[in-house]
């Protein structure tokens, strides 16, 4: 092993750890099931909507 500062272990570290953990959410937000809700009109509506666009600005 080539030997590095310990503040440089420390940023592979992290840095190994965080790729980790990003390509594991990304994973789970792929495989995540969207929600919806039919309505009169029998058109599929997304379930989650933000409560932002009803606010009026």
């Amino acid at each position: 092993m080539p030997q590095l500062a310990p503040i440089n272990w420390l940023f592979l570290f992290i840095m190994f750890w965080l790729t980790v953990l990003t390509g594991a959410a990304m994973l789970w937000w792929s495989y995540k099931v969207k929600f919806y809700l039919s309505n009169k009109t029998k058109k599929m509506a997304p379930a989650n909507i933000s409560p932002l666009k009803s606010w009026r600005w």
